[in-house]
């Protein structure tokens, strides 16, 4: 027999039982309540707090989107990007023959002042500027300096029609970190192109042969119009200039290289005071021991540069430096074969433009030689070379 057990409750329990439930329940959605409001006091407010604060700061290009920051970076920095167009004129069997080109810029000040790449405005007769609108600034040519490849050209223009392309620091670079070049590649206006840095301290040349030291390679597509146009980091400043492209059929292939911006910012003054970079030279026609040793020459050392000839007035001559000399009977003795720099080995000639590159004008430098059998010291002053000195391809 099965017995059931059946509990059975008053009028007054019931009605305890349902002022308890209701207190219950009172309580348990008032937690609720009070917990969804602590997640959205401290979490909700995220992408609030974060748009308010791009909204704020609109000098900087946002970072939270790389899509975004690509946007802003445009719309900041595209204003201050020259379109530079070029005439030359030439002589030919058939009369001048006029040829035309065109390259980028950066505005570096409110002046006008636009740097771009020296190869751009090499032998222009006439040079113009416009940023994208109607508006054609007619620019002078106000320095050049071949051996880095950077120019400088000013336009007349109202400072508040000027946007400044804010310069960076090339030495806090990594392999790696974002790219953005702006310029006007086959002549279409102000284009974007985007990447990273593939590589650095990179060596390149100039068109007249000259190193260019410690270069940006980047994989954002540089092409033919790009030339001159700043290289930006993801906050808009300019790192690079873009001069360069590698590609066996003249298109980007993904290795462009850059000029560093502080390479600018060493010759920028000067090429506005003096309209070129004044270098100090040690005034010397110079070769290469190892190159004149695989052309069949017995050398009496294995590296260093042979002194051929110093310039009159020159700093080598002035020091006492002695060049190759022709004895009576035809035969010709050798001059001095500078072996060190300030203790640093010069191999070639690529050696002493970066050593002299990092000097000044009266600076003294102790040059170690090799002469007659034995090594000798000798100091030299960098005096500012004579107005017309003697030429030869690799005169120093």
């Amino acid at each position: 027999m099965n017995n059931k057990i059946v509990y059975q409750l008053s009028a007054k329990q019931i009605i305890l039982l349902g002022v308890v439930t209701a207190l219950v329940t009172i309580g348990v959605t008032s937690f609720a309540y009070s917990l969804a409001t602590l997640w959205q006091t401290k979490y909700g407010g995220v992408s609030f707090a974060e748009s308010e604060a791009a909204a704020t700061e609109q000098s900087v290009p946002s970072t939270f989107n790389d899509e975004q920051n690509n946007i802003d970076v445009y719309r900041q920095i595209s204003p201050g990007v020259a379109f530079i167009n070029t005439t030359s004129v030439t002589q030919s069997w058939w009369g001048e023959q006029e040829g035309r080109g065109n390259g980028s810029g950066s505005v570096i000040d409110t002046n006008g002042h636009i740097l771009t790449n020296y190869h751009v405005i090499e032998g222009a007769s006439r040079v113009s500027v416009n940023f994208g609108g109607e508006q054609v600034y007619q620019a002078r040519v106000i320095g050049g300096d071949p051996d880095t490849d950077l120019a400088v050209i000013k336009i007349d223009a109202p400072a508040r029609a000027l946007t400044v392309v804010p310069l960076g620091d090339s030495d806090q670079l990594t392999v790696g970190q974002k790219v953005l070049a702006i310029g006007n590649p086959f002549g279409l206006d102000r284009t974007l192109t985007t990447g990273v840095i593939s590589g650095l301290q990179r060596p390149i040349r100039a068109r007249n042969g000259r190193p260019i030291d410690a270069a940006i390679q980047t994989d954002a597509s540089i092409n033919p119009g790009n030339s001159g146009g700043p290289l930006l980091d993801k906050n808009g400043r300019m790192i690079g200039i873009n001069s360069q492209i590698l590609s066996p059929a003249g298109g980007s292939v993904g290795v462009g290289f850059a000029v560093p911006v502080n390479t600018a910012r060493r010759v920028i003054p000067q090429l506005i005071q003096y309209g070129e970079v004044r270098r100090p030279k040690l005034g010397a026609n110079l070769d290469s021991v190892a190159a004149l040793a695989r052309r069949g020459y017995r050398m009496p050392v294995d590296s260093g540069l042979l002194v051929g000839a110093v310039i009159p007035g020159g700093a080598a001559a002035n020091a006492g430096l002695r060049g190759l000399v022709r004895k009576a009977d035809g035969s010709v003795a050798l001059g001095d074969i500078i072996l060190t720099i300030d203790r640093e080995a010069v191999g070639s000639v690529d050696d002493l433009y970066r050593l002299l590159d990092r000097k000044q004008f009266n600076d003294t430098i102790n040059v170690e030689v090799f002469r007659g059998g034995n090594r000798v010291n000798v100091p030299v002053r960098l005096t500012p070379p004579p107005s017309q000195p003697a030429t030869r391809r690799a005169s120093e």
